[in-house]
């Protein structure tokens, strides 16, 4: 059975003209859209400061950017702890209009996440998030993806942060679409599995043991970077 790919711990190399560098205070993000009283306390307990890093645009990188995509921020987020919840920064990615890269620090050591944005109606749509493993912060950085507009890096980045191998001519809204029937299928398969366990009925467990083995065909199908041709 194929298993997703284990995402490498991947930093960056942003480049120097695109540097931004403003500190963004965390009430800001509270002025946009309604942000709960939990939510506020996670800002206030788990971020030490957010910077709003680079700024990857036409006039910065010289790479065209669209309607979808006009730009691309890169966001540091230092956390006082350990990490930050997703939801936190789904109240930032929220309250900013262009597509977010993050790179989040705690202590000496740095970790990027995005998820896939889409800008349209008033408030944008944020998808699941992907996120590299820990990397030190003084760790060597690689250079972007090679790319000749904004839309083609953003999907490029997002292609990296992928947990999975994406197929050839897929898109990153297609593989996060796979990605997340394969996630249901194995909670699907572990539920099933417990079943197994706990039942004491001979036919009973056959069933369960036959709905398990076609789940794990469609997963092996859906983890596989290289489809089979059913033609």
């Amino acid at each position: 059975m194929a298993e997703p790919v284990e995402t490498k711990s991947i930093l960056f190399h942003w480049p120097p003209a695109a540097a931004f560098g403003r500190t963004v205070p965390k009430t800001k993000f509270y002025e946009h859209g309604t942000v709960r009283t939990a939510l506020r306390e996670k800002f206030v307990d788990d971020i030490q400061r957010i910077t709003w890093a680079y700024k990857l645009a036409e006039d910065t990188i010289r790479l065209r950017g669209t309607t979808a995509v006009p730009e691309i921020q890169v966001f540091t987020v230092e956390t006082k702890g350990a990490d930050v919840s997703d939801d936190v920064l789904t109240a930032i990615d929220k309250s900013v209009h262009f597509p977010v890269i993050f790179e989040v620090a705690s202590g000496d050591r740095v970790r990027t996440v995005a998820a896939q944005k889409s800008l349209g109606g008033k408030t944008p749509t944020v998808g699941t998030y992907f996120t590299t493993g820990w990397r030190p912060a003084e760790a060597p950085r690689r250079p972007l993806p090679m790319a000749l507009d904004l839309p083609t890096l953003y999907e490029a980045i997002l292609s990296v942060l992928l947990p999975v191998t994406t197929r050839v001519g897929e898109t990153v809204s297609e593989a996060s679409d796979r990605l997340d029937r394969a996630r249901k299928l194995q909670r699907e398969i572990a539920a099933l599995e417990k079943k197994v366990r706990t039942e004491p009925q001979l036919n009973r467990k056959i069933e369960l043991r036959r709905q398990i083995k076609e789940r794990t065909a469609v997963l092996t199908e859906l983890t596989d970077p290289v489809p089979s041709n059913k033609d």
